[in-house]
């Protein structure tokens, strides 16, 4: 074999060699780049599909601690309470025994015009706490100033657990027609069912039945042992209506 074919061989070769490598260093290039591409997280995305179709679940019902208020009018120029303030004053009692998660707090007025009649309202007041069962230990009272010119007032404050749900009255996307494309899939708008949410939490009398079925309560003996009795008689164990027919059309003229 001849000098200058080994020569040329060798080339060949090397440029192969050269080549090779330049390849391989573009594919990694490229790898690289698309590795940083998969951590950018400045470009804008779509989050809406994260916010739940169902509005029970995009606006839920909440448990927690609300207050139970009382406000007693004092004038000037009597001190005590009237007849509709105790019965008003001896329920809040009544439902502190039920509903209570703390003591009773009275806001006392200082510094009023009035200040002298509100003194014996509230030693009133006190009174008929105490004697429904409310522990003298259970009760504080604290003074505020209301603003210049107003009359004081008595307000009597406890906590209890509520259910509340909302805010409503938010709209993230127009609910008329547009160009976005989620105007065209036949979904329940944001603030859909958010007031009947909300009504439901001010309506339910106990907050934890939205959470949880009571239990049972004892059967009416006296109902169950009557209408067992009728039965081994024989009898119909149905409840008997006399005026049942009552109320109903009247047939005359058919």
């Amino acid at each position: 074999m001849r000098c200058h074919d080994l020569d040329h061989d060798a080339a060949v070769v090397r440029r192969r060699s050269a080549l090779a490598r330049a390849l391989g260093s573009g594919l990694m290039v490229a790898g690289l780049a698309a590795a940083l591409a998969g951590c950018n997280t400045t470009t804008a995305r779509d989050t809406t599909g994260s916010i739940p179709t169902a509005y029970a679940e995009r606006h839920p019902i909440a448990i927690k601690e609300g207050k139970k208020s009382l406000v007693v009018l004092v004038g000037t120029g009597r001190g005590g309470l009237s007849a509709t303030q105790r019965a008003e004053v001896l329920a809040f009692a009544r439902n502190w025994r039920h509903d209570a998660t703390g003591g009773v707090t009275v806001d006392r007025p200082v510094g009023v015009t009035n200040e002298r009649a509100v003194n014996d309202t509230l030693k009133e007041t006190l009174s008929i706490l105490t004697q429904a069962d409310v522990p003298h230990n259970g009760i504080g009272v604290r003074p505020y100033h209301p603003p210049g010119g107003q009359l004081g007032t008595l307000r009597l404050n406890y906590p209890l657990m509520v259910a509340d749900a909302g805010p409503c009255g938010l709209w993230p996307d127009d609910v008329g027609p547009s160009y976005d494309p989620k105007h065209f899939e036949n979904k329940q708008y944001y603030n859909f069912g958010c007031a009947a949410q909300r009504n439901l939490a001010a309506m339910v009398a106990e907050p934890a039945d939205l959470i949880q079925p009571r239990s049972e309560t004892p059967a009416y003996t006296a109902k169950r042992t009557f209408g067992l009795d009728k039965w081994r008689k024989g009898q119909s164990p149905e409840t008997i209506y006399p005026n049942a027919d009552k109320g109903k059309i009247s047939e005359v003229g058919q």
